[in-house]
């Protein structure tokens, strides 16, 4: 999970959802109050589950060893495949609309002649 979150399309992602999130939240006070509350839940929940969780969560621990060991090798392999997963959004986002401009402009210009 952490090698997935630190991957800049992910990061970069995260961080514009949170920036919207949190710019609602101050702009409209209903939301606000409804995702304050949603919020307290699920801390509540996450907190009650955690207790109940850790032994098994302790006796699963080599498995999840295995499986963390296994999913990072094919996010590293991943990663190698699609560099896009390096760039942050907006980057990929830029290079998009340069990329469309160039093809526009070729399009047009063949048209052109």
């Amino acid at each position: 999970v952490n090698q997935v979150a630190n991957l800049a399309l992910v990061s970069s992602a995260c961080d514009i959802v949170s920036t919207a999130y949190a710019s609602t939240k101050e702009s409209h006070p209903y939301i606000r109050s409804v995702c304050d509350a949603a919020e307290k839940g699920v801390k509540s929940v996450t907190e009650a589950t955690a207790s109940c969780v850790q032994p098994v969560l302790t006796t699963l621990e080599p498995h999840v060893a295995a499986a963390s060991e296994y999913a990072s090798k094919g996010l590293d392999k991943l990663g190698e495949k699609l560099p896009l997963l390096q760039k942050p959004v907006e980057q990929i986002l830029s290079d998009t609309k340069e990329l469309v401009s160039l093809r526009a402009t070729d399009v047009k210009d063949a048209v052109s002649s």
